[in-house]
């Protein structure tokens, strides 16, 4: 409790003071993020100098990391809703993108674990960030199969995230299985959650591969979805 309080404490009193080196502190702190070269045009410095003030910035808490050359302040991050602020992030460490398989599961009520990573699609190679918002993991797919996503909207920002029927369809494509109908089985997906119209999107994302992999797992699922 002790800690808390002395927490909250410091990120108000550099809230209430004006950080030195910085021209348009309210400017950079209205900001959702920005780049080395946004610090650089706000707070008037280039270069190893830019470096420094960044590492400064962030050693008292000023600034937040998002990744390699991409900062938040933190005063953004204490005024902004916590999940849709990272599933906003999520769409932007790594572009293309959009949120799906076991994080879109588990918001959707399809499966009963709670998910604290986020796990996204993307056409680029699959790769893995963490930062003080948490993990995010990105998967790679054919670009024939980025799709199935719908826009997401938190503020004036966009959040792309996968549908019910993509997210399963990815979540089931990128695993590996090697007895498929125990790995739906352990799956324990809640087919409550999962109306017809669902399932014929799913058939359609299906139907779009080549493979044999995901026709059985669709005739599983319509198997246990008629059961």
């Amino acid at each position: 409790i002790i800690l808390d309080i002395l927490l909250f404490l410091f990120h108000n009193y550099y809230q209430m003071i004006s950080i030195s080196g910085i021209d348009n502190q309210k400017e950079l702190e209205l900001l959702p993020y920005f780049n080395k070269d946004a610090v650089s045009v706000l707070i008037g410095k280039n270069g190893r100098n830019l470096d420094k003030k960044i590492a400064r910035l962030t050693k008292i808490g000023f600034l937040e990391t998002l990744k390699k050359g991409l900062y938040v302040s933190s005063a953004y991050v204490e005024k902004a809703s916590k999940e849709p602020y990272a599933e906003f992030v999520a769409n932007l460490l790594r572009t293309p993108s959009y949120i799906s398989s076991e994080y879109v599961l588990a918001k959707e009520g399809l499966i009963p674990e709670s998910v604290f990573s986020i796990t996204s699609i993307t056409t680029k190679t699959s790769r893995t960030y963490s930062n003080f918002l948490g993990s995010f993991s990105y998967k790679s797919i054919k670009p024939e199969l980025f799709g199935g996503y719908q826009e997401s909207f938190w503020q004036d920002k966009i959040i792309y995230i996968a549908s019910k029927a993509k997210a399963l369809f990815d979540y089931f494509y990128l695993k590996k299985m090697l007895d498929i109908e125990r790995e739906i089985y352990d799956s324990r997906i809640n087919w409550d959650n999962f109306i017809q119209d669902d399932l014929d999107e799913f058939e359609k994302y299906v139907t779009s591969t080549s493979g044999r992999k995901m026709f059985n797992v669709l005739k599983l699922i319509k198997k246990t979805y008629v059961d």
